[in-house]
């Protein structure tokens, strides 16, 4: 199992933007939470010039998926568990990405879907990866959480956060 907490930011909207991901690998397969049972710890980040919050949050789940599927394990049995604090990026990945294909990306109100090209993308990413989406509400303390925002609202702002790879046990 691979455990992911994505963020995204924007300072302005559309503004400055900054994503992050922090990528938790378990010790074993029923821990899901608490950093005392991950065995290594990925985080990953970038920022844009001129982006919006949403793309940001979407920028972030799709680099955090092109990771993992560039470790040099190909087993693509591996569940992979998305925690993400956008109710955009969730509904739109479980619920509305079917019915805007049918309609060849319209939404309902027959209006284009905005930002078609990350929605595409991150399709294409989870085509043979076996993902479950999970909603955490942002800011209540959710560690892993916490730090995806941190590392998004840091990039945003135009810095480089430090970002860490490597054993759990030397992690925050």
């Amino acid at each position: 199992m691979i455990i992911i907490y994505t963020d995204g930011s924007s300072r302005g909207n559309p503004g400055p933007g900054g994503w992050g991901a922090v990528i938790a690998f378990p010790k074993s397969e029923n821990n899901e939470l608490g950093i005392k049972n991950i065995e290594w710890v990925s985080e990953i980040g970038g920022r844009e010039d001129h982006t919006t919050n949403n793309r940001m949050e979407l920028t972030a789940a799709i680099k955090a998926l092109e990771f993992i599927s560039n470790l040099g394990d190909k087993n693509l049995e591996t569940e992979v568990i998305i925690y993400t604090d956008s109710e955009y990026v969730m509904k739109g990945i479980t619920e509305w990405i079917h019915g805007w294909q049918k309609k060849g990306w319209r939404t309902a109100s027959k209006k284009p879907v905005l930002n078609q090209d990350l929605w595409q993308e991150l399709l294409s990413v989870t085509e043979n990866i076996n993902v479950t989406w999970k909603y955490v509400a942002g800011h209540t303390g959710v560690s892993l959480n916490e730090r995806a925002d941190e590392i998004a609202t840091t990039f945003a702002d135009g810095f480089d956060p430090k970002l860490y790879n490597g054993p759990s046990g030397q992690y925050r």
